[in-house]
């Protein structure tokens, strides 16, 4: 498995890099994984050029490459003004759309106040539901006080764990379904306590057999069913199917 790992903090030393290293650390004690770290900090000269004439420079290509080929991604950013920083959104611009549709992500962040710790939920968390990502449950904040106390430890260790169950799919193996229904058989997701009510929505539901089998023909075009039984039916067809 491949995992990337991006992180968008500005010094040399950096506790934002520090709280990246720690999560790959913990993720690849869960499981076997190559693991390359992309600095955004070297990148912030290309993605301002990016913006300007269109076109990746060398290094920002190769690292949106990394980004896009991943199994899994961690990402972490600074606080800036209680959001992420501008840096860590100007690289997710650049990426098309719908370039990490389906991508395991775990996100986090770090920041000198605690008060800061809802950036995940409203700043990270809807960023990469727009991108359609599938975020872990448990986000990881990191404030000052934070390092060496307790807790800390314990967030980090879950999140990889959940991190993990996403890439290699442990619970189930359940096929990552786009918006119109197109199945990629060499991409497999757990659905097992990671996916919201949200990702359901956006993605499709999982309905038994039986459900499925009482939904028009028609409205199972596109419809997979998973290794444990379940058929995956896409949101706009089970619309359909209730207008009939």
């Amino acid at each position: 498995m491949k995992l990337v790992v991006v992180s968008a903090g500005l010094s040399v030393p950096s506790s934002t890099r520090l709280l990246a290293d720690r999560l790959a650390a913990a993720t690849v004690r869960e499981a076997s994984a190559d693991v390359q770290v992309v600095e955004l900090r070297d990148l912030a000269v290309e993605i301002a050029h990016n913006f300007t004439n269109g076109f990746p420079g060398r290094a920002l290509g190769a690292a949106i490459d990394a980004v896009t080929g991943a199994d899994g991604l961690i990402v972490v950013t600074p606080v800036f003004s209680a959001s992420y920083s501008g840096l860590f959104k100007s690289f997710f611009d650049v990426l098309d759309k719908d370039a990490l549709s389906g991508m395991p992500v775990l996100i986090a962040a770090t920041g000198g106040s605690s008060r800061h710790s809802l950036v995940l939920e409203h700043a990270l968390r809807p960023l990469f539901a727009y991108l359609r990502a599938v975020v872990v449950p448990t986000a990881v904040y990191a404030a000052s006080e934070d390092w060496g106390a307790e807790g800390l430890a314990e967030r980090i260790d879950r999140a990889a764990g959940e991190l993990v169950g996403l890439m290699v799919g442990a619970r189930g193996g359940v096929r990552r379904v786009d918006a119109v229904g197109a199945v990629d058989a060499a991409d497999m997701v757990s659905v097992a306590d990671v996916v919201s009510a949200a990702d359901v929505v956006a993605t499709g539901a999982r309905v038994d057999t039986d459900t499925a089998a009482a939904i028009s023909p028609r409205s199972l075009e596109g419809a997979v069913t998973s290794a444990d039984g379940f058929t995956v039916v896409p949101f706009e067809q089970q619309l359909a199917a209730l207008r009939v």
